[in-house]
């Protein structure tokens, strides 16, 4: 069975809002447009961890939105405030500028985070497609990466007239998520009451992501296995700063890496059907960790290509976790819950982003990035093997939870 067999409701305009997110412009030259405007390393990690901690407060009850409003409009509201956020890049100078941007930009991407893969999965759902949400969720992050690859010469081309002007141009790229946004419909689900807030949100957190062990240690090792991609997708224009390459290099580098992830995001289910889910959780961790200790051990230009191995591991990660979350949670909370798991990722990167970047300017990239090694193979190595006990121990229709609903819980 294919996504051709039969129409899916959705799929263009969520192709259409991740190429909006992902097509970044601005990517391969942050970097050069903070320095240039007085900012360093530590600045860079400093305004990318207020980014993750605005997503941090404002994932869940953006969730929670998406689950008792509609994914639709939480997804419309995202797309609004994305396109402000790069309004704001366009005419910002310094630090307290940018801040507001990426508080802006943060609140944006957490009304689409996690609405985002409920309402793809409840579209299969109601197609009777749901086994093909994992193939379906990797295209559509290998787009995404694809998009990230384009855009990257795109990128340096533009900035040839300016370093600003990729952020004029990514505004109005941001601007098309809005009208893909209004024509989503919203497939049939049953909606959160939107009574007691406070009491549903705190059954939500104990009984699915407590007491439900399977998704308890999947946003674990998520939070491990996310803040090291993350954080290495950061490190790379410092990396290539610290060995002096040519602005040209960085449009040809950054696709490669981007492609790459895209590939293996759209293999990533054939990956997992080949290795094993197990096997598939050990190879993220022991790829990502591999990176940083190369990188580290190696500090030499050609060491870069290990680099390489991480947009491998970046690629799998994100829709193999996802389709696990998705097939051991009930509809009704499903964005709820998967903005959850973005939230532990990004409040992790909030705390360690900023030790990390003051870290580099104290001690040097290549021996954060050895010890950073060790601390991710070893929290990864621990979240994995007490993922798979979970999986083994229980069935995969995870917990009911006392949440008073608009309707029968189903899941």
């Amino acid at each position: 069975m294919t996504l051709t067999s039969g129409r899916v409701q959705n799929i263009p305009q969520l192709y259409m809002i991740k190429l909006s997110k992902w097509l970044m412009l601005t990517m391969p030259i942050v970097f050069l447009f903070y320095r240039e405007n007085g900012l360093g390393t530590q600045e860079l990690f400093v305004l990318k961890a207020v980014y993750s901690f605005v997503i941090v407060v404002f994932e869940i009850p953006s969730g929670y939105i998406g689950d008792a409003w509609g994914r639709k409009n939480a997804m419309i509201v995202g797309a609004v405030l994305g396109t402000v956020g790069f309004g704001i890049y366009c005419f910002a100078r310094g630090f307290n500028g940018f801040l507001v941007a990426e508080i802006v930009l943060g609140v944006g991407q957490s009304f689409i985070s996690g609405s985002d893969s409920a309402l793809l999965y409840d579209s299969l759902v109601e197609a009777k497609k749901e086994p093909l949400f994992l193939e379906t969720e990797g295209r559509l992050i290998s787009v995404g990466n694809y998009a990230e690859a384009i855009a990257a010469p795109l990128g340096v081309l533009l900035a040839a007239a300016s370093l600003r002007t990729p952020y004029v141009v990514q505004a109005l790229i941001a601007f098309s998520a809005i009208p893909a946004a209004l024509t989503l419909r919203e497939p049939v689900h049953i909606p959160l009451s939107s009574g007691n807030v406070k009491g549903c949100l705190g059954n939500i957190l104990h009984a699915e992501c407590i007491q439900n062990k399977q998704m308890l240690w999947n946003i674990l090792f998520s939070a491990t296995t996310g803040t090291a991609a993350l954080a290495m997708t950061w490190f790379v224009q410092p990396l290539f700063a610290h060995y002096t390459l040519p602005l040209p290099l960085y449009g040809c580098f950054i696709p490669v890496l981007n492609l790459t992830a895209g590939t293996f995001s759209r293999y990533a289910h054939a990956i997992e059907k080949k290795l094993g889910f197990e096997s598939t959780l050990f190879c993220i961790t022991m790829g990502i960790s591999l990176v940083y200790l190369a990188i580290g051990w190696i500090d030499a230009t050609w060491g870069l290509i290990f680099l390489m191995i991480a947009s491998m591991v970046r690629g799998v990660a994100a829709p193999v976790l996802n389709n696990h979350i998705n097939r051991v949670t009930p509809s009704v909370i499903r964005a709820t819950v998967l903005s959850i798991r973005n939230m532990i990722i990004r409040l992790t990167f909030v705390v360690a982003g900023p030790v990390l970047g003051w870290s580099v300017e104290k001690q040097g990239l290549s021996s954060v990035l050895f010890a950073g090694g060790i601390v991710f193979f070893v929290s990864g190595f621990i979240a994995a093997k007490q993922l798979m006990a979970s999986v083994n121990r229980h069935s995969p229709h995870g917990v009911a939870f006392p949440c008073r609903l608009s309707g029968r819980f189903q899941s």
